[in-house]
């Protein structure tokens, strides 16, 4: 009966979810559209940035620097008068704004070192960051030039022969779409476990749970493996239908293995879920919960910043979240073909964290129940 009372359970999850347009409007959103935007806007380091000129010397030299500066790393210069750079600064028109003195070329034809006064939005983190370095290089080229009167065409003395495997077009898209599948793997999976605990305790369905023959564990699996079925479809439905069809992302790894990671991170995410549902007594708080332990699980596990570069206490402590190990089994599989001799480490991590996830919430789910009765 125990099994017949899981499974029963779950069906009534499903149905439960099925009159929730809010949550399936979620799931969908968020292995749709959500993934689609994430891989296409991922900001490069220095693109279509918006630079503006103000040109005091009107020279040949000036004029060569400006025309230096075009797509795809900035937009056209704009020539603005001085009283307009702060003001196009402040509103936030413009990046970066150079200055070129007066009698700039007589300067430096003299022999002198005149001075060019750059401006920096430094607000703007992403193009900022490298954008004064791309500025000073094409002016030191552009000067340089002018000044030989030719552009030099120097060979450099060590050839470096670059081979980036994996991604050899260094294409955004494709570390960004599954990167957010990822993501939203962990998001979907305890939002939907939580808020269908929060939702019987707001409608008093747990009150006829409690008066039936069935026990905390079967009520608890039923929601665990009814909801990590839901996730489960819909990673598979992204990968094929919006990673590979829509965005043309090539998966090296066999999807079915992604998968059976998947399930195993699952049980971990939808554990705490339950978790959090016992927690927080509505929906608003569940939802504060939701903030304090998902952004810690999605930054420092590796996905957004590679673990390598961060500080090693870090990187102690999050072997013992799930989404550490997910996205290494995931990057390895779906990046780089790895099977499940390279990726076994990962895989009984995660069983290991799913297992204990679920006996530990388990434990504050019957003490949960047994206040509420």
């Amino acid at each position: 009966m125990r099994f017949a009372n899981i499974f029963h359970l779950g069906v009534k999850e499903l149905r439960s979810l099925l009159r929730d347009p809010v949550m399936l409007f979620l799931i969908v959103y968020a292995f749709t559209f959500a993934i689609y935007t994430a891989a296409t806007a991922m900001p490069e380091t220095l693109h279509k940035a918006p630079i503006a000129i103000v040109d005091e010397d009107r020279s040949q030299l000036s004029q060569r620097i400006i025309d230096a500066f075009y797509p795809p790393h900035f937009l056209p210069p704009v020539l603005i008068n001085h009283s307009e750079m702060d003001a196009r600064m402040d509103a936030g028109l413009d990046t970066f704004a150079v200055d070129f003195p007066p009698d700039f070329q007589r300067d430096v034809l003299a022999g002198r070192s005149p001075t060019i006064q750059l401006n920096v939005d430094a607000t703007r983190m992403s193009q900022a960051f490298t954008g004064n370095g791309y500025i000073q290089t094409i002016i030191s080229s552009e000067v340089s030039s002018f000044l030989q009167g030719y552009r030099p065409n120097s060979t450099p003395q060590v050839d470096l022969a670059l081979r980036a495997r994996f991604n050899p077009e260094l294409n955004k898209t494709w570390f960004g779409a599954v990167m957010k599948v990822i993501d939203n793997v962990t998001m979907l999976a305890i939002i939907l476990t939580g808020a269908a605990l929060i939702r019987e305790r707001e409608h008093g369905t747990v009150e006829h749970l409690l008066v039936m023959p069935i026990t905390p564990f079967e009520i608890m699996t039923g929601k665990v493996w009814a909801m990590a079925l839901v996730v489960l479809i819909a990673t598979a439905g992204s990968l094929l239908f919006v990673v590979q069809g829509l965005l043309k992302v090539p998966i090296e790894g066999s999807i079915a293995l992604f998968l059976v990671g998947a399930t195993l991170h699952l049980l971990a995410t939808t554990s705490m879920g339950i978790f959090l549902g016992t927690l927080g007594r509505s929906m608003p708080q569940f939802g504060l919960l939701i903030m304090l332990v998902l952004l810690p699980l999605q930054i420092l596990s590796g996905g957004t910043t590679p673990r390598e570069s961060m500080p090693a206490f870090i990187q102690i402590v999050m072997l013992a979240a799930p989404n550490t190990h997910f996205v290494m089994l995931a990057q390895a599989i779906l990046y780089r073909g790895a099977g499940f001799l390279v990726v076994w480490p990962q895989f009984i991590a995660l069983a290991g964290i799913g297992a204990s996830l679920f006996i530990f919430s388990l434990g504050r789910f019957r003490k949960t129940l047994v206040e509420m009765a």
